[in-house]
């Protein structure tokens, strides 16, 4: 892992400073439930005014779930003399990661310094590989003790080439399968995740599955990127080699193969990710039976989308409103994981106490790390919080009674980092997005490929194509 870090770390000084990140014109990675504020309506909180004695406590993110954590669990524990300054710039068209580029260049030189912001798993390597984030051990305070209970995949995606950890988080993301149970009972004769389980443990079960889905009705999947993560997160190698070429793996391509197929077939339902007919494949109307999703995607996306009267409207999170209480998770045919958040401390923090605290409360305590589970469904960073509750009488309503953190438990500790780099986000979506023509048979394979090769170059002028 050390050595990999080593080798992206040459890179990242022209990443930042060409603010060309792996974010691309996404949607954030989660939650997507969550609608990002206007950029033009940054700060939630009125920062204290010109000459004021308060301090203020300034937090770099892209939609609010961080401050939703923050407001729940620890802004009761800010000294009176602190205001916070959320500024939250949506993701789309890689604008969060350009304007913290430019304020963290900027942030010698500024009254307005930035103590916290946040980072999601496929570009951490950027940030973490930066002289914009602190150690959260030797200048935050942070101890061993403290983060002890920590997933270690957690720290090693945020650890950098000389040892250093540079960011924390609340959160693990293993990935599960999600499934209707209603689909299942009327297709597999069963809606038990154990009996499931065994019907879609490896990818020829899994479209053995598809087929039978499909000659009753049903779709397996909604759209081309939902098995994706599954495939690019059991890549043999990273995205880009030491001589700066791009490298696609053949796991990569498995997932060509598999969606191609699905497409003719008529098992997916051609939907793309996060469109509108991807969401409404997940709601009461919907005819597919199975979604890839992690931690965060179940508890935010999915519960969301399965209602038939919004939360926003006055919805209630029960049984009889839409399909809440229909889907079950199972492992799938791979381990895998998606997302992620991550709390760094920037360099240049007037705040270091402030945030010690907050990062221990939120990443380091047990207590409130098992109450945001229970009060969340959310899977956070901490074993032995998560292991009570995974051996306890927990149900999650929404997942019919299901104990779901159980499963969750068992697939956190096997997630493998190794692969990751410094470019993920980009090229993934690069990769799918170019892809989508292919599916759609707008281009041909070979020109689906050279799209991606250009795409990724743009973004990524130090890239080049294979020999």
């Amino acid at each position: 892992m050390r050595t990999l870090q080593k080798v992206i770390s040459c890179g990242l000084a022209l990443l930042i400073t060409a603010s060309v990140s792996a974010c691309g014109g996404s949607k954030p990675a989660q939650p997507e439930s969550q609608a990002a504020p206007d950029a033009s309506a940054a700060s939630s909180e009125a920062p204290a005014g010109a000459g004021s004695s308060e301090k203020v406590l300034r937090i770099y993110c892209w939609n609010t779930e961080f401050q939703d954590r923050f407001n729940a669990y620890f802004k009761d524990k800010l000294p009176a003399d602190v205001s916070v300054d959320w500024v939250i710039t949506p993701s789309d068209d890689n604008a969060y990661q350009n304007k913290l580029d430019t304020d963290l260049k900027n942030q010698a030189s500024t009254a307005d310094k930035i103590d916290i912001f946040l980072i999601e798993a496929d570009y951490a390597l950027k940030y973490v590989n930066s002289d914009y984030t602190l150690d959260v051990r030797g200048d935050i305070g942070l101890t061993d003790d403290d983060l002890k209970d920590q997933y270690k995949y957690t720290q090693e995606i945020a650890t950098d080439g000389n040892g250093k950890l540079k960011a924390v988080t609340w959160q693990a993301t293993p990935g599960l399968l999600a499934y209707r149970r209603s689909i299942a009972k009327d297709v597999l004769g069963t809606d038990d995740p154990v009996e499931v389980q065994k019907q879609v443990s490896d990818w020829d079960k899994f479209n053995a599955v598809a087929v039978k889905m499909h000659d009753k009705g049903y779709k397996m999947l909604s759209g081309y990127e939902d098995s994706y993560r599954t495939f690019s997160n059991n890549v043999s190698a990273p995205w880009v080699d030491e001589t700066d070429t791009i490298r696609i793996d053949p796991n990569i391509m498995k997932w060509v193969e598999q969606t191609k197929e699905y497409t003719e077939k008529g098992y997916n339902n051609k939907t793309k990710l996060w469109a509108p007919e991807w969401n409404a494949d997940q709601g009461p109307a919907g005819k597919v039976f199975s979604f890839f999703y992690s931690t965060w995607g179940i508890n935010f996306t999915l519960l969301g989308n399965s209602l038939d009267k919004p939360l926003a409207e006055g919805g209630a999170k029960e049984v009889g409103n839409g399909i809440f209480g229909d889907y079950a998770v199972c492992e799938g045919p791979q381990n895998y994981y998606w997302g992620g958040t991550w709390i760094c401390a920037a360099a240049g923090t007037d705040n270091v106490d402030i945030v010690r605290d907050l990062m221990k409360t939120l990443t380091c305590d047990p207590v409130t790390m098992k109450k945001i589970t229970e009060d969340t469904e959310d899977y956070t960073n901490n074993q032995t919080a998560m292991n009570e509750i995974a051996n306890s009488d927990y149900q999650s309503a929404f997942l019919g009674g299901q104990n779901h953190i159980a499963l969750f438990a068992k697939a956190a500790p096997n997630i493998d980092m190794s692969k990751i780099s410094p470019y993920d986000q980009g090229l993934n979506e690069a990769f799918y997005k170019s892809f989508d023509d292919f599916y759609d048979g707008s281009v041909t394979e070979e020109e689906a490929l050279d799209n991606f090769y250009t795409a990724s170059i743009e973004k990524y002028p130090n890239l080049k194509r294979p020999a």
